[in-house]
């Protein structure tokens, strides 16, 4: 073989190795992007995550404030068909008394 054909074949190699070598450094650009672009989603995923939570903890605070007013409301509808409490209206609004009750009236 002559010196100029080994020189030939000893070039090849390298040329692909440099075509190689950017190849990879390409795709770890690539790739290194990639990483980049997902951990930044990533965060602000977790962010979106963590508000929606702390509005869930809100939103059931106010259910269950509501779900206690219902009852308190329900009771009260109740009251409202008792006795006492028309008995209650008719003194506070309409100042009726009982028969058998004495009213005690400051003097002027």
């Amino acid at each position: 073989m002559s010196k100029k054909r080994r020189r030939d074949l000893s070039r090849r190699p390298k040329k692909h190795v440099r075509c190689h070598r950017r190849s990879m450094m390409g795709i770890s650009a690539v790739l290194l992007l990639l990483t980049l672009v997902i951990f930044c989603n990533c965060v602000s995923l977790q962010a979106k995550n963590r508000s929606y939570k702390a509005q869930e903890t809100e939103i059931q605070n106010q259910l269950a404030e509501e779900e206690k007013r219902t009852e308190e409301i329900a009771d009260f509808k109740e009251y409202v068909k008792t006795d006492d409490y028309v008995k209650e209206v008719a003194r506070e609004r309409l100042g009726l008394v009982d028969p058998n009750e004495i009213i005690f009236k400051p003097a002027e």
